[in-house]
């Protein structure tokens, strides 16, 4: 019981112009017509749920750390890490452009580290085939 009444309490919004207490999901107010507070979530704008892109780009960046898996994850997380900071611009309420970024920055780096010791790792197996 406790708990609906506490559901019931969050799901309400005061209006910052006339001070109505407004219930369920209506953007404006319903006695002036003012936009609604727009609550937030648990995690306090810290994950951009609302960028997938930007936030698989983090994750394939971060793991693009990793040998072997590394340059393909790597150059996944470029890519995504660009679409987030796309449909960040597109919708500028959307979070994400760090998330976006850290794809960016560390998928690009973490490719071309893995492509070049790929390339090193390569060049003598193949050179020992050719002479």
């Amino acid at each position: 019981m406790a708990f609906l009444i506490l559901l019931q309490e969050s799901s309400s919004r005061l209006c910052n112009r006339c001070g109505l207490e407004n219930k369920g999901d209506s953007p404006v107010c319903m006695g002036c017509g003012q936009p609604l507070p727009v609550q937030g979530d648990a995690t306090g704008g810290v994950i951009p749920y609302k960028n997938p892109h930007a936030l698989i780009g983090y994750y394939l960046g971060v793991f693009s750390l990793l040998p072997l898996i590394g340059f393909p994850l790597g150059i996944a997380a470029f890519i995504f890490g660009l679409l987030g900071l796309k449909k960040r611009k597109a919708n500028p309420v959307i979070k994400g452009s760090v998330h976006a970024w850290i794809g960016i920055i560390c998928g690009g780096l973490m490719a071309i580290l893995w492509g070049v010791v790929l390339f090193a790792l390569l060049i003598p197996a193949f050179s020992d085939r050719a002479g």
